[in-house]
């Protein structure tokens, strides 16, 4: 839990970094491409191939092209359709894609405790920034929704190879990393625009910390963090970003919320946290005793 809360408010400053200093203004796959090849280049050094079968690092490098390269052309790519705040509105469905995806992956029946806990902080998420769209998010809709699903299907599938195919979690994401590249290498080759490069100091500064510091060791963190939680506490947290980056774009831009659906958006998600630890797992854990 400690490493996905701090992981949490490291990633609450992306949102707005990109909205408002690469969108629109810095080619997004060049974007995808820097910032993953960055993050790759932290883990290269821990590259191991020798006593794991190469399916395992296929699959690695699978989980890596899911929740990280595609996903993040997805995102990049909503950006230039959405707000800032449209966007943090159209992730809060991922608890319920984590959910659903882990109890799929695991074959097993729905948990309807983990739907209910997750359901709770998806409708905290969307009390918080329940507001007036723009009249032309349908496609940014679209793609943050298909972003959500390899977020969390990448997201699952790493939790699942640890505990099916474990491997030193450092090497796990040096093959990880390696997978998303690749995907941000074709994406760049087909359809990168030359004449989008950044053009400012600030520009290539956002970008090394976005690729070292919040994709480098911000996914370490989490994907770690990620084993050390059920999937439910770990769906939960996903949707802690809203606050969170909400608190910054006040912080840093001064774009106040609206403090009553704030307040009572952040409790409905500290209470779904509490109802799942208290509840859930706890009756999880006495029926099994």
């Amino acid at each position: 839990m400690p490493l996905l809360i701090v992981t949490t408010i490291l990633w609450a400053f992306s949102f707005s970094l990109i909205g408002e200093y690469l969108a629109g203004q810095v080619d997004s796959w060049f974007s995808v491409l820097m910032r993953l090849a960055l993050a790759a280049i932290v883990f290269l050094p821990f590259l191991r191939w020798r006593g794991y079968r190469a399916s395992t690092i296929l699959l690695y490098m699978l989980v890596g092209m899911l929740q990280l390269g595609i996903m993040y052309l997805l995102s990049f790519e909503a950006y230039l359709y959405l707000s800032v705040t449209e966007f943090l509105l159209f992730t809060v469905m991922t608890p319920l894609y984590v959910t659903l995806i882990y109890d799929l992956l695991s074959r097993r029946p729905l948990r309807i405790g983990y739907a209910f806990s997750a359901l709770l902080a998806v409708i905290g998420a969307a009390i918080i920034r329940y507001d007036k769209v723009s009249d032309h998010f349908w496609f940014g809709l679209l793609l943050v929704q298909a972003a959500n699903i390899c977020f969390a299907i990448g997201m699952v599938g790493y939790k699942r190879l640890q505990e099916t195919r474990p491997m030193p979690q450092h090497t796990a994401f040096s093959w990880f990393y390696l997978g998303a590249v690749i995907i941000a290498v074709i994406a760049w080759s087909l359809w990168g625009n030359p004449n989008k490069l950044p053009t400012t100091s600030l520009q290539w500064g956002i970008l090394v910390w976005l690729g070292v510091a919040a994709s480098g060791l911000g996914y370490f963190m989490w994907n770690y963090g990620a084993t050390q939680v059920d999937a439910g506490t770990l769906g939960i947290m996903n949707n802690m970003h809203v606050p969170a980056g909400l608190l910054v774009n006040l912080a840093i831009w001064q774009e106040k919320p609206h403090w009553p659906s704030f307040i009572a958006g952040a409790a409905v998600i500290f209470a779904s946290l509490y109802v799942h630890k208290r509840w859930v797992l706890g009756k999880t854990t006495k029926s099994h005793a």
